[in-house]
């Protein structure tokens, strides 16, 4: 070939090729490098931190959910239930899942009983939220409603809940409490007991799509809930029933503030009953009145008045200080003690022992007080529980008051005597009474019998705490002599029962003017304490009456006695206590006899 044809390449032409070779190269370089990278990253992720980022989207797959447990029963001393808890269906909302909360909002309104507008700005202001309480325990049809309703399943769901229900309505309230939305034992024995009876809640562990939907229960990581143990208490319902109802009858009678009746057995001091007026449902306790929620026998403290009288007596005539056979002469009806004058309502004259207290004399009372003088005055308060607790296990029990000694004069050593300078709630002076029907041993007055665990492995009650203060022949004395003849022929004898020694004492406490800080001549407390029979007590009654309303001055012999005689007679007849007076039997009802039976078992 003819070299001359040749061309030599084109200077100009090969250098503008360069740049493009170039930047081949360097884009070849950079994907490179890039690929290194990913590659790099793919092997750190798939080696040296797969556990990491596989933890984490379990985490976000993975739910935990509580799991309530069962609340236990509370039961009466025969198994009857008095509140139990059903199985019910708490509404949630997911508000990230919800995508217009004004129709969800409205849509749940027209089936549940909740304010739609509240609820959607409830809805807005979780958004960030994953969880939004709608309504806690709804009914078997609201929950029906809710499910026909086709709202979006992603953004809804039913948590499994406990429903409180109290079978026998309002009987024994105070004893009782309830148990707030949340499955916290408030007032009485749900909340002194509520470690007992709440139990401990469980843990479902879930996997759920991303729509929210459960794929898989983790069985292995979820925890089954330890429903809660039964308490059996001292209460007999069916009594506890018939003593509120004659309760309600001594409201509509005599109009009082409040009314407290208490039965007990001096023995053992088990609590029969225990029932205040005004009280309220458990099951409705919004419609509850607002001074109905105080239990009276425990937070309603007052001056005892003449029943205490029998407890000065009998620490008197066991310290030698007093023969239970010597007269005491009570004047003309007055008696002066230092700047004071002491009154009673008759010109007694003299008097014996025994009269003193049938005619609940206070110038006789005072004489014996004088004899013990303040400190032994003291140490009768002390010994019959005045003061402080009795320890029954109820929350917002009060001490009552007893003055420090310091503070007491010369005042106090007549006034102490019949029950005044200090203040006791309903429970302590049955107790102290007890005390004088069990032989001269203070007890701790007990509602539980026994504690039954979830397991059923069960435990005894509170055991009674026993401590004697005065002779058992020195409240025998007192139980079958004085305190029975208040009944035959003193200002008790309107709590007779033919067939039974019944014993007991009247009290008629005046309330203090807190405006004048006297004694008021139109307000008073009544009050009557009695039990049976005399010789062997099975049970005592204390029933108060705070203010009755009627013309002329109330007494305890009038308005309490009649009342806690036919609690009395109830009592004993559901104790199956046979008369210790046969000659006296005779076919007899109680005056309101009861018309409502408790629920089943």
């Amino acid at each position: 070939m003819d070299d001359s044809l040749t061309h030599a390449p084109d200077v100009a032409e090969s250098d503008d090729r360069l740049p493009s070779v170039w930047r081949i190269r360097v884009v070849a370089i950079m994907v490179g490098i890039a690929g290194c990278i990913l590659a790099g990253r793919l092997v750190q992720v798939q080696w040296w931190q797969h556990d990491q980022f596989a933890e984490r989207a379990d985490r976000i797959q993975t739910w935990s959910e509580p799991v309530a447990a069962r609340p236990g029963e509370i039961v009466d001393r025969e198994m009857r239930v008095l509140a139990t808890s059903t199985p019910a269906s708490s509404l949630f909302l997911d508000p990230q899942r919800v995508e217009d909360p004004d129709d969800i909002a409205q849509r749940l309104g027209s089936v549940l009983p909740i304010d739609a507008e509240r609820l959607a700005s409830r809805i807005r202001s979780s958004s960030q939220s994953r969880f939004l309480w709608v309504q806690r325990r709804l009914t078997d049809d609201e929950a029906a409603a809710v499910k026909s309703l086709g709202l979006p399943k992603s953004c809804y769901g039913f948590r499994d809940e406990f429903r409180r229900h109290y079978p026998q309505g309002a009987i024994a309230a105070h004893v009782l409490g309830l148990r707030n939305i949340d499955n916290q034992g408030q007032g009485g024995l749900e909340e002194n007991y509520d470690s007992t009876l709440s139990g401990i809640a469980g843990e479902r562990i879930v996997r759920r799509d991303a729509q929210g939907f459960v794929l898989e229960v983790l069985g292995a990581d979820s925890r089954s809930p330890g429903h809660g143990g039964r308490i059996q208490t001292t209460l007999d319902g069916l009594l506890q029933l018939q003593v509120e109802e004659r309760l309600d009858a001594v409201m509509t009678e005599w109009q009082p503030k409040s009314c407290t009746a208490i039965v007990m057995t001096p023995e053992q001091g088990e609590i029969l009953t225990l029932a205040c007026r005004p009280a309220f449902d458990p099951n409705a306790p919004q419609r509850a009145t607002a001074n109905a929620w105080k239990n009276q026998a425990i937070a309603s403290v007052f001056e005892p008045g003449s029943t205490f009288k029998p407890f000065v007596v009998a620490w008197a005539v066991d310290r030698g200080l007093l023969a239970r056979d010597e007269s005491l002469h009570c004047g003309w009806g007055a008696y002066r003690m230092g700047r004071r004058v002491l009154h009673d309502h008759h010109a007694y004259g003299e008097l014996s022992v025994t009269d003193v207290l049938v005619k609940s004399s206070n110038i006789g009372m005072a004489k014996i007080g004088e004899r013990l003088t303040n400190s032994g005055l003291q140490e009768l308060c002390t010994a019959f529980g005045f003061g402080r607790p009795t320890g029954i296990g109820l929350p917002g029990e009060l001490p009552g008051l007893v003055r420090p000694f310091d503070d007491w004069n010369s005042y106090s050593t007549g006034s102490i005597p019949m029950g005044q300078e200090l203040a006791a709630t309903p429970l302590q002076i049955i107790a102290a009474h007890a005390a004088l029907a069990n032989g001269g041993r203070l007890v701790t007055p007990r509602l539980i019998r026994r504690i039954e665990g979830a397991d059923r492995n069960a435990s005894p009650g509170v055991i009674p705490v026993v401590a004697p203060i005065v002779s058992a022949e020195t409240a025998a004395w007192l139980v079958e002599g004085p305190m029975r003849e208040v009944v035959t022929r003193g200002t008790g004898k309107a709590a007779q029962i033919p067939g039974y020694s019944v014993f007991g004492k009247t009290g008629t406490a005046q309330v203090v003017d807190v405006q004048t800080g006297n004694y008021s001549h139109n307000r008073h407390i009544c009050s009557f304490l009695c039990g049976a029979p005399a010789a062997t007590p099975r049970v005592l009654v204390l029933v108060v009456v705070e203010e009755p309303q009627g013309p002329g001055v109330q007494y305890g012999g009038t308005v309490a006695a009649p009342p806690a005689r036919d609690i009395l007679e109830l009592s004993l007849t559901r104790l199956q206590v046979p008369p210790d007076i046969p000659s006296q039997v005779v076919p007899r009802t109680t005056s309101r006899p009861t018309k409502s039976t408790l629920g089943p078992h």
